[in-house]
């Protein structure tokens, strides 16, 4: 992985900012500018050959005066390693579009835009792709409430899909603070099949 690294500073070191090598991956961190330019020479060098942008996701970081990452996985089949890019944003500035580099980013863009707020300029359709029409905020940021804002429903009196403020009553939630390891202490479905000695025997073990 070193030579792979020396090689693509070799020949973009003007875009890449820094880079390291971690359980045998390669990361790099280029400018926010340049990341066409560098997911394009990435999936065109003959040394490098990563044919596949298998994601791209946001990572935010409120304390940063750049709070958001993010992050483009790649995968050369041909070359068997992977190269991870990264670029730094805030709310307010676009990061380009690579969605004609990698037509897979399309949708991977889509989701950073609706779950972190990050806005990918010249995108051909940016737009909300988990959350509902209408939905307000960005889920995945820190700073997101942790209950949201509205939740949605049908009314079947209106024939509608309304929008409410989140209630969450405390009579209507259920605890259980059994250890996960040990388990519900109810019977359930099947139960009745199991040979109580050998069970009493296992739990012994």
């Amino acid at each position: 992985m070193r030579n792979l690294a020396e090689h693509i500073v070799d020949n973009i070191g003007d875009i890449v900012l820094s880079h390291s090598i971690r359980l045998g991956e390669l990361t790099l961190i280029v400018r926010r500018d340049a990341i066409i330019r560098a997911l394009t020479f990435l999936r065109d060098d003959a040394t490098v050959e990563c044919k596949l942008l298998l994601d791209v996701c946001g990572v935010d970081y409120p304390g940063r005066p750049e709070r958001f990452e993010v992050v483009y996985n790649l995968l050369s089949v041909r070359q068997n390693h992977r190269v991870r890019v990264k670029v730094t944003t805030d709310e307010d500035t676009p990061v380009p579009s690579v969605a004609g580099v990698f037509r897979s980013a399309d949708w991977f863009e889509r989701e950073a835009w609706d779950m972190y707020g990050i806005f990918f300029s010249d995108h051909p359709d940016l737009r909300r792709i988990l959350t509902d029409y209408g939905f307000e905020g960005h889920p995945l940021r820190k700073d997101f409430p942790l209950t949201g804002y509205v939740e949605v429903r049908y009314d079947d009196e209106a024939k509608r899909v309304v929008y409410e403020p989140v209630k969450l009553p405390q009579d209507f939630r259920s605890f259980d603070f059994l250890s996960p390891w040990e388990g519900a202490q109810r019977h359930l479905p099947g139960d009745e099949k199991a040979d109580a000695p050998k069970a009493a025997a296992a739990k012994t073990d």
